[in-house]
């Protein structure tokens, strides 16, 4: 080969190598999709909002044999010491009035959670719009998100409605003075969040059976807390039922709903309320919520057996068309 031609095949080389790939790889998105789900329930409109996760230590769970605990864990491939669990939040659109329940932890319990508010705003919301606030009971993970790092409200245009015998539980000063010592922060935790909406006179309190808004009742779940309360949705003959912190471990307390968690106030009653519930819910077939349920926590309760349940989650599914509703 003449030199010539060796230089012009060197060039022509050199000129392809220089040239950019064709087909790039693509660059990794390292985040995941906004968390909220929504479903037509009747006339309503439900949305879950993802919060974020945070990790339990399956020591809090009582009333579990070792070996049990970790085959049932297994089974469902869940982590074991260290098992997920989502905190879901339910934004209901009446159509005349659009409701909050829970908010969520904001970071009170670390950086993973925290998130409802921008899940709100993708899911086409502001949170000036929301005219009511519904809480299930007075636990950190479910009203740090009432206020912004600042400690100011987030809902400003917000009724806060919580249970009678949880706001006089955890804003009883003889009985925070004469909790343990490890508990005291949650007392003080919650008498702070409360301020800034007892000031305004946004902080309201109601009993068991209370319509909080037309198609929206308060139900009686004690246990968990003093006061801890489930709220019964329904428009046009459909009906969902949001069971707050009925449970925490789905991969062990469907199975066995005698395991409570370290959590639960009063343990006994934690566990009666449990069997209750999940007995009525698997017999009328009626969906259910829960706010430490794999998001977005909405599902079905199927009967396995003697006081043994399953979780089914829903499908996803497209909303229904204008037309059909």
């Amino acid at each position: 080969m003449r030199p010539m031609h060796r230089i012009l095949l060197l060039t022509i080389a050199l000129f392809l190598c220089s040239l950019p790939a064709v087909h790039a790889q693509a660059l990794m998105a390292q985040t995941q999709v906004p968390g909220y789900y929504r479903m037509q329930l009747g006339q309503f409109e439900i949305t879950a909002l993802y919060d974020g996760a945070i990790q339990l230590d399956t020591k809090l769970l009582h009333n579990a044999k070792p070996a049990d605990l970790d085959r049932l864990l297994a089974r469902m491939f869940v982590g074991n010491p260290a098992m997920q669990t989502a905190v879901n939040a339910y934004l209901i659109n009446t159509g005349d009035h659009l409701v909050l329940v829970d908010a969520g932890a904001a970071k009170l319990l670390g950086p993973n959670l925290g998130y409802i508010p921008d899940n709100l705003k993708a899911a086409g919301y502001d949170l000036a719009q929301v005219d009511t606030v519904i809480i299930t009971h007075l636990h950190g993970d479910h009203i740090g998100g009432l206020r912004d790092g600042q400690g100011k409200p987030l809902f400003p245009q917000a009724t806060v409605w919580v249970p009678q015998r949880d706001h006089d539980y955890w804003l009883s000063e003889q009985i925070a003075a004469a909790a343990p010592e490890k508990a005291q922060p949650a007392f003080k935790r919650v008498r702070d969040i409360a301020a800034p909406y007892l000031a305004s006179g946004q902080w309201k309190t109601f009993a068991e059976g209370t319509v909080l808004v037309p198609g929206i009742k308060a139900v009686k779940a004690y246990g968990h807390t003093p006061g801890h309360t489930a709220y019964a949705v329904e428009s046009a003959g459909q009906k969902l039922l949001i069971w707050g912190d009925l449970v925490h471990a789905h991969a062990v307390q469907f199975a066995q709903p005698d395991v409570s968690i370290e959590f639960d106030v009063d343990q006994k009653q934690a566990v009666a309320t449990r069997k209750a519930i999940m007995a009525e819910m698997a017999a009328s077939q009626s969906l259910v919520a829960g706010m430490h349920l794999p998001f977005p926590g909405i599902g079905h309760v199927r009967a396995e057996g003697k006081g043994s349940y399953a979780w089914v989650p829903i499908e996803f599914a497209p909303m229904p068309s204008a037309e059909k509703r």
